[in-house]
């Protein structure tokens, strides 16, 4: 993958190229930033970078077959770790090595695409994956051989937040004194959920989200119109994935939103009413019965239209990017039901319905417990 090829982040791209050329590259990296922008092709581009000795800041300088190689992920000194679990495919002890060809199609496909995306790619979309102990000690493994073609070798690590215990623990002293010429690429989306002995062994580098000029250009390059591609980019919010869903009218959020305004408007009709109860613990039913990812998604998504209708009462207007497109609810009319009163309370709520979900507690009972408290804090009064 060429650096012309990832959006924006110049400024990253002109760091990395000249630690490269100055001799000075880390052996241990951490790249953090929020989904979709571009923290994995640009991983990508560097490992490019570094295994074929290309210069002059583009990945076409050096040896043209090991740039070949790694166009198709198929550097036998490149090497990935990622979320898995068991599956159809996979029964049991689910590594990264046995998800490879699913992998490839993935980067081709969706370099910039999330956590569920993948999921979704190899039909685990229910499922909670992890990198777990096994792929821990596959990477040792891996890494403690000597490289294919003498030079580098470059383990590109995605979400490195879903590491359990054990495999960080076990990766400790690989991080701490690595092989010569090992280069270890992690890359997240929350560093603090990384444990800090791993955390303090990286070097850091912080990702921003990408400017709405630079997706909106990267949209009309792919042929929509300068009017909808500015308006598709200013509710991206920085993240290309999400343009790229909104473009093609395949983002999940066109989902949420359905959910959410069925939820609220359910509530708003429950406050003494048995049956908007009954329609409540109908939609927990519903929504429970969707894999756990879905739900932390959608419960995000919640925590987002709640700010943005806080703003949005309160006249900080240019700062409301969301955009309900179901007919006959608008975000401006629901706004002053949320307000100094009760959005403690409902963000306290939405982010310990996120917390019992993420630990595999019952969603029903979550989902049913969050809807009747959310019935009584938005019928708070307003000071």
């Amino acid at each position: 993958m060429r650096f012309s090829e990832v959006l924006g982040l110049d400024h990253i791209k002109k760091h990395l190229v000249t630690t490269v050329e100055a001799g000075r590259i880390a052996h241990a990296q951490l790249f953090v930033g929020p989904e979709g922008c571009g923290t994995l092709p640009m991983a990508l581009c560097y490992a490019q970078y570094l295994l074929c000795r290309n210069r002059g800041g583009e990945n076409c300088t050096g040896d043209a077959t090991c740039n070949a190689k790694c166009e198709s992920f198929t550097h036998p000194d490149l090497h990935f770790a990622f979320p898995v679990a068991n599956s159809d495919k996979v029964k049991s002890h689910a590594v990264s090595d046995l998800f490879l060809r699913e992998w490839r199609t993935f980067l081709k496909e969706q370099p910039y695409g999330n956590l569920f995306d993948w999921y979704r790619h190899v039909g685990i979309e229910k499922k909670q994956g992890q990198i777990g102990v096994d792929e821990a000690n596959d990477i040792v493994k891996k890494l403690s051989l000597k490289s294919y073609e003498g030079g580098y070798k470059v383990l590109i690590m995605w979400m490195a937040e879903k590491m359990n215990a054990s495999a960080a623990n076990k990766l400790l002293k690989l991080i701490e004194e690595p092989p010569d010429k090992t280069v270890l690429l992690l890359i997240a989306e929350n560093e603090e959920q990384i444990i800090n002995t791993i955390r303090s062994r990286c070097q850091l580098l912080h990702f921003p989200p990408l400017s709405a000029e630079v997706i909106a250009q990267a949209l009309i390059d792919r042929g929509i119109g300068a009017k909808e591609a500015h308006t598709i980019a200013h509710e991206a919010q920085g993240n290309f994935n999400k343009a790229l869903d909104l473009m093609n009218k395949d983002s999940e959020d066109l989902v949420f939103e359905k959910w959410f305004v069925q939820w609220v408007r359910s509530a708003f009709k429950a406050k003494g009413n048995k049956a908007a109860i009954h329609e409540l613990i109908m939609w927990s039913e519903e929504v429970a019965k969707t894999g756990r990812e879905v739900q932390k998604k959608f419960l995000k998504y919640c925590l987002v239209a709640m700010e943005q209708a806080l703003m949005l009462n309160y006249g900080a207007e240019e700062l409301v990017f969301l955009k309900i497109h179901m007919d006959g609810f608008q975000l401006k009319k629901f706004a002053p039901f949320v307000h100094e009163n009760n959005i403690v309370e409902i963000v306290a709520e939405l982010e310990d319905a996120l917390y019992h979900v993420e630990r595999n507690g019952n969603s029903k009972l979550i989902f049913t417990d969050l809807s009747i408290k959310l019935t009584r804090l938005l019928h708070a009064k307003a000071a």
